[in-house]
């Protein structure tokens, strides 16, 4: 039984994702726990989770900073999809520079399986580059915010899928697909014949709610372009599942939390 005594310990989670929003909904119903759950506010009409909602940008590390001490922050959960990489390294600045004990959320990333005919480069620029030698009409589901890579390659048709719709720059021959998951394994087989796709281009983003694409491709023996995630930065410890994050949490609001620093490495130095 949590001490009438205690205030609540108060979580906050660096949201977006699947992943954020299920262990929001675990953690919410606890008495001993108040959770805020952080969406950065690039999608239009964002999938809210439970428990309190604040929406938009911190300002870089130092106002993540401000944040966690002017509200109190016991603990900090980086649930971000995994390519936010600039708000996972100013996450694990803001938590050593606070004093807050910071878990990185992680779903398990894709791996191939027999059949499958995977390119893995490290960046969306390795992705652009390797296109021409693969094939002239692509299915690229890398987001609206990477299309720019995409800008200078003038021969290939792209048929881009996003939650909301891309602004320039982006390739002149392009359509736009809006649309969020999941999505099924019969409907991407139909969506790669219908636009007589040859090349699949995606980041390692994990998780079964985009992996139909995969299936599909292989499937159809088409080549995949994967783009690789960037590291979790040096000394954060990563959580697979929302159950196993609210462990943690759980395990830090049953005694008292950090007062000295968690020794987190400097990421931008």
């Amino acid at each position: 039984m949590p001490d009438a005594a205690r205030p609540p310990r108060h979580v906050l989670i660096l949201g977006g994702t699947t992943e954020a929003r299920r262990l929001a909904a675990t953690l919410v119903p606890e008495p001993a726990l108040r959770v805020t759950t952080s969406l950065a506010g690039r999608v239009a009409a964002p999938r809210l989770p439970d428990g309190e909602v604040r929406i938009g940008g911190f300002g870089g590390p130092e106002g993540l900073t401000r944040w966690l001490r002017e509200h109190a922050v016991d603990a900090l959960i980086d649930a971000t999809h995994p390519f936010a990489g600039t708000i996972s390294f100013s996450a694990a600045r803001a938590a050593a520079t606070a004093h807050v004990p910071l878990l990185a959320l992680r779903r398990p990333g894709w791996v191939p399986g027999p059949g499958d005919d995977w390119h893995q480069v490290t960046s969306l620029d390795e992705a652009a580059a390797a296109l021409p030698a693969l094939g002239s009409r692509i299915f690229l589901t890398t987001g609206r915010m990477g299309l720019a890579h995409f800008a200078h390659l003038t021969d290939p048709w792209f048929l881009v899928r996003s939650v909301d719709a891309p602004e320039p720059p982006h390739p002149p021959r392009m359509e736009v697909l809006l649309d969020r998951g999941p999505f099924t394994v019969e409907g991407e087989r139909a969506l790669l014949r219908a636009h007589r796709i040859d090349v699949l281009v995606t980041k390692d983003s994990g998780a079964a709610a985009t992996a139909a694409k995969l299936t599909a491709a292989r499937e159809a023996g088409i080549p995949v372009v994967v783009v690789g995630r960037p590291p979790v930065p040096d000394g954060v410890p990563v959580a697979a599942a929302p159950d196993e994050a609210a462990e943690w949490v759980r395990g830090y609001s049953a005694r008292p939390m950090h007062t000295e620093p968690i020794g987190f490495p400097d990421p931008f130095h």
